[in-house]
């Protein structure tokens, strides 16, 4: 009986002591502190970091419908992620499980792998980095000279898979919003970039210039 209220006594302690470090004081002044409880601020305060994980994830998640520029706030949490090793992480994570995918087909000589070109297989990083990381609203003037320059960066993990993908003797297509007086360019660019080889590449045709690239796609 004794052992059992030592045991009560010794976990009251316990709490006494975490409570006592969670809502002590230090010179007079009262401190509260919430170790598990999520940063969103004392009394609701605004904090950046957190409000741009949940506009990122809504517009992941396409609650966020018809936005057209990154949240001002947001530059810098945006721009931390594509630099970062989070970005890279994803990009693994995502190629990864796009070849084991690979590996489980069946594949004959009428299948094809269809890449998309920007934010795909060429990365438009170095463009957006001068731009806000999107705060800033699409110049299409803007952003068509710079994809003129043809100096476009290949994702890694997506050339990674791309030859991962010959290998298994998968026929590779591109497909791109890009018009079709930015072939050329996006040919060179491309081989550039280290894709040498391809079925074919397919742009925008004229009839569907005034068309949003989504629409072109499907």
């Amino acid at each position: 009986m004794n052992k059992e209220r030592m045991k009560v006594f010794g976990f009251v302690v316990a709490i006494a002591v975490a409570a006592w470090q969670c809502h002590g004081s230090e010179h007079g002044a009262s401190i509260q502190i919430f170790p598990l409880r999520m940063k969103t601020g004392h009394g609701g305060r605004y904090i950046p970091e957190v409000s741009c994980q949940s506009w990122r994830v809504g517009v992941e998640a396409h609650n966020l419908i018809d936005w057209k520029t990154v949240p001002l706030d947001c530059e810098g949490y945006i721009g931390n992620y594509m630099l970062g090793r989070q970005y890279r992480s994803d990009s693994i994570t995502v190629c990864r499980e796009a070849y084991i995918y690979a590996k489980t087909l069946n594949i004959t000589a009428k299948d094809i792998w269809v890449f998309d070109v920007d934010e795909t297989t060429l990365s438009n990083l170095p463009y957006y980095a001068q731009h806000g990381f999107g705060v800033e609203p699409y110049n299409s003037t803007l952003f068509n000279e710079w994809v003129d320059l043809g100096e476009a960066p290949a994702l890694p993990e997506s050339l990674g898979l791309y030859k991962k993908l010959l290998s298994l003797g998968i026929k590779i297509v591109f497909l791109t919003g890009r018009p079709l007086e930015q072939k050329a360019v996006t040919v060179s660019n491309l081989k550039i970039a280290g894709y040498h080889k391809w079925e074919k590449i397919i742009v925008k045709c004229v009839s569907f210039h005034y068309k949003i690239s989504i629409i072109f796609h499907d």
